[in-house]
């Protein structure tokens, strides 16, 4: 199939990719489009050992594994995906490649929205909260040099979501939130859509304003298609 034609024709039904590396992301991305645009068509791809094959590997983000993102890219455009949303914050160079291969197409990186919303909102210290490691050795760069970018990992709770146990994920997370705030921060930004499901306790807990990956993502996404 031509994917490209097929992209761009004007009479294609909307569909838009969402390419999952975990499990937990699948659910915070489609509420998102449920409340914020339910007219959107979805298809979800995951391949969960994507993240598991980084964490263990050592081997960063190499060829083989940029050469996965753009076979699910590929795969994604042949169905006729009209956009593509990843959901995994610690794949970055993963999907530039994939932006630079498709340039005039709606592919966005799954914190590139809420980034903007939060440079846009003026603050100058942010806490950055993640969830899996190697989300901080690559997003905290992603903002702008004028922030000061506070990064906080949250140790095991990732571990307690995938283990069934919600509300160990959500106090680990509003744990870290506290350190945050303590150490001076004036914002807090949730790095993973696995993690948005602590927003509200992490606002309430906190006192601060706290930006959320989903619901940004689909605001820029929907934004760029109705362009």
């Amino acid at each position: 199939m031509d994917s490209q034609k097929n992209i761009l024709n004007p009479v294609a039904p909307l569909r838009i990719a969402l390419i999952h590396a975990l499990a937990e992301s699948v659910a915070p991305i489609n509420e998102a489009f449920s409340r914020l645009w339910p007219q959107a068509k979805l298809m979800n791809l995951l391949d969960d050992s994507l993240s598991g094959d980084l964490a263990a590997s050592g081997n960063g983000l190499d060829q083989p594994m940029h050469d996965r993102f753009m076979a699910l890219s590929n795969y994604a455009f042949s169905t006729g995906a009209q956009g593509i949303l990843f959901t995994c914050s610690a794949f970055g160079s993963c999907i530039e490649a994939v932006q630079a291969r498709w340039p005039t197409i709606p592919i966005l990186k799954p914190n590139q929205a809420m980034i903007a919303e939060v440079e846009a909102a003026g603050f100058e210290r942010i806490g950055l909260l993640a969830s899996f490691g190697p989300t901080l050795a690559s997003m905290p760069a992603e903002f702008s040099p004028k922030l000061s970018i506070e990064p906080s990992l949250c140790m095991g709770a990732l571990e307690a979501l995938k283990g069934g146990d919600a509300k160990r994920h959500d106090a680990i997370i509003v744990d870290h939130a506290l350190a945050l705030k303590a150490a001076g921060v004036q914002a807090l930004a949730i790095a993973q859509f696995s993690m948005a499901r602590s927003a509200g306790p992490v606002r309430e807990a906190a006192g601060l304003p706290v930006f959320t990956t989903p619901e940004s993502a689909v605001r820029a996404i929907r934004t760029r298609l109705h362009a």
